[in-house]
């Protein structure tokens, strides 16, 4: 795939993963938010939570993780940022989810996916 082919791959897989959250009742807050410790794909207000989404494409099925332990720390070090330069006092919590949309379009939200010091 080209990378013309697998940016425009990826707005759509976003925005897949962006409509059931909105479907669920969430308002996106940002896509693809970037500061120099990383990009947050999605950033979505779910009633009192706050809720990190990275978005993955995947072209099989299958037990393994297609977010690595390094792509975790990258995208907190980036909610940190998020949390900082946005503060909310109605914010209750921070989740970290991702969204793994296959190559017939259909996705797998697995919610709570990484804990900050956990894995």
């Amino acid at each position: 795939m080209t990378d013309g082919r697998r940016f425009h791959a990826g707005l759509a897989a976003e925005e897949i993963a962006a409509a059931r959250y909105a479907a669920e009742g969430g308002e996106v807050l940002a896509s693809r938010w970037r500061v120099p410790e990383g990009e947050i794909d999605l950033v979505v207000r779910l009633g009192t939570l706050t809720v990190f989404v990275e978005v993955k494409q995947r072209r099989r099925s299958g037990p393994d993780s297609p977010v690595s332990p390094r792509q975790w720390a990258r995208i907190a070090a980036a909610a940190s940022r998020w949390i900082a330069a946005h503060p909310d006092p109605a914010v209750t919590g921070y989740r970290f989810d991702a969204a793994l949309i296959d190559g017939a379009g259909r996705l797998e939200l697995v919610a709570d996916a990484w804990r900050p010091g956990g894995g």
